[in-house]
């Protein structure tokens, strides 16, 4: 699930300080990317810190760490009432890091990207709880989005351009557009003069619509629910290429947690929609409902990290 509150404009001092550092380097050594970021945990006003349990939450940095805690504030607030449990949100830069908490036991739920799930059940085991459901879709894509007025039509058309990924481990901000280009016979490295790291979906949106870089890859979702908010969007950006569906980013949990606590929280993400209390939260998160998901809905990701493993 992915959301974002109208967002604050990108520094232009830090594009430069990422044009500068990011270059070619390995992946290893790229730099962060965010907006002003929150304490690392927040706890919703509806459960606030007693004797009570802790539900620890994670939730990957699809987007800022601010438009993180703005946009899924009710949905903590709303497990934090039907668990009896005080919930504390835990924010990581990086999709890699989310998943070494899960890994370790570090969290109970966790809301992370397609890739870092499909690339973490290499290593290591975590169990699907439920996808989001948006406008009946249980699918999404990578959208190429260049500047409105570039005059790029095709992903061709960035060769030798500046590009923006989101994560290492990102499905749409990385693993599909790299996909892409191996269909064309094309790697990043050589195909783009510079690519950068945003490390959030909403960056590189803003980083298109300032003209910061030539282009982007972008989760669908999170490009729709930014123009919904900032209609402004829609006239400073476009979308030039998508990629094939991949099953939606999902919900999970430690493969080590409390069969009980996995059986409520799955229950209650898979009946909120019936409640009018909870359809206002999915509502809020232009979401339908949540729904259980089957692995092979993952099945095109793992075709394509099969393929293009070496370029990652």
């Amino acid at each position: 699930m992915h959301v974002q509150r109208r967002v604050r404009h990108l520094p232009w001092l830090l594009i430069l300080i990422i044009w500068i550092a990011a270059g070619c380097q390995p992946v290893s050594t790229y730099p962060y990317v965010s907006l002003a970021e929150p304490p690392p945990y927040f706890t919703p006003t509806a459960a606030p810190q007693t004797s009570q349990p802790i539900l620890r939450v994670a939730i990957a940095a699809v987007i800022s760490p601010r438009g993180t805690v703005e946009g899924y504030t009710p949905l903590l607030d709303y497990l934090a009432q039907h668990t009896g449990r005080s919930v504390r949100l835990i924010q990581r830069k990086t999709y890699a890091e989310v998943n070494d908490l899960v890994r370790d036991g570090g969290v109970d739920l966790a809301f992370i990207c397609t890739g870092a799930y499909v690339q973490g059940r290499r290593e290591f085991a975590m169990d699907l709880l439920a996808v989001p459901q948006v406008d009946g879709q249980t699918v999404y894509y990578s959208y190429i989005i260049v500047p409105a007025d570039s005059p790029a039509r095709r992903l061709i058309d960035l060769r030798d351009k500046v590009f923006a990924f989101t994560d290492p481990m990102s499905n749409t901000g990385r693993l599909m557009p790299i996909y892409l280009l191996w269909q064309i016979g094309e790697t990043p490295q050589k195909f783009f003069r510079r690519t950068i790291y945003t490390f959030s979906h909403d960056n590189s949106i803003q980083a298109v619509a300032k003209g910061l870089v030539d282009g982007a890859a972008v989760d669908s979702l999170v490009y729709h629910y930014a123009l919904s908010r900032e209609p402004s969007l829609a006239e400073r950006t476009r979308v030039i290429a998508q990629s094939d569906p991949c099953g939606m980013p999902p919900v999970i949990t430690p493969a080590q947690l409390d069969a009980e606590l996995k059986a409520e929280l799955r229950d209650i993400l898979l009946t909120m929609h019936l409640d009018p209390t909870g359809k206002n939260v999915l509502n809020r998160l232009l979401i339908d409902r949540f729904v259980p998901v089957d692995e092979r809905a993952y099945d095109s990701v793992h075709e394509a990290l099969v393929q293009i493993g070496d370029l990652l």
